[in-house]
């Protein structure tokens, strides 16, 4: 029997959870112990193997200290979702998918520290000139 791939959506709403977590310094365990699964559960909800239901949703937010929508926010629209013409805009995904690693937080928490906005542009500038980005 073939493996059935994660939907999108709930893939999606796992690595925002993943995300929250990791910004909290939350452990899967933690999380885990709280909604009252174990740490590989909590590993399958980040995944999107497994499909987190409304009420655990629900649970969670409360948990993470944040609305039910924060887990949406970015999510890939559904075939049959009419845009407004929105349909060509790039996806934010790979901004969460970046925030939801350890080094992605680490070095957004890090930017964030300094309190000098023209260096955090100048740094933003460094960057976009290592990685070959041209304006």
């Amino acid at each position: 029997m073939a493996k059935k791939t994660p939907n999108p959506i709930d893939k999606h709403v796992g690595s925002r959870v993943r995300m929250r977590r990791m910004m909290l310094g939350m452990s899967q365990e933690k999380l885990g112990d709280s909604l009252g699964l174990t740490f590989q559960q909590v590993q399958k909800y980040e995944k999107g193997t497994n499909r987190i239901g409304a009420s655990r949703l629900q649970h969670i937010s409360g948990i993470l200290q944040v609305p039910v929508s924060f887990f949406f926010e970015g999510a890939p629209r559904g075939e049959g979702h009419q845009g407004g013409g929105m349909s060509e805009a790039p996806s934010p995904a790979y901004v969460s998918d970046f925030l939801a690693t350890s080094d992605g937080l680490s070095l957004t928490k890090a930017f964030m520290r300094i309190k000098d906005a023209k260096l955090r542009r100048r740094i933003v500038d460094l960057v976009e000139q290592i990685a070959g980005i041209d304006d």
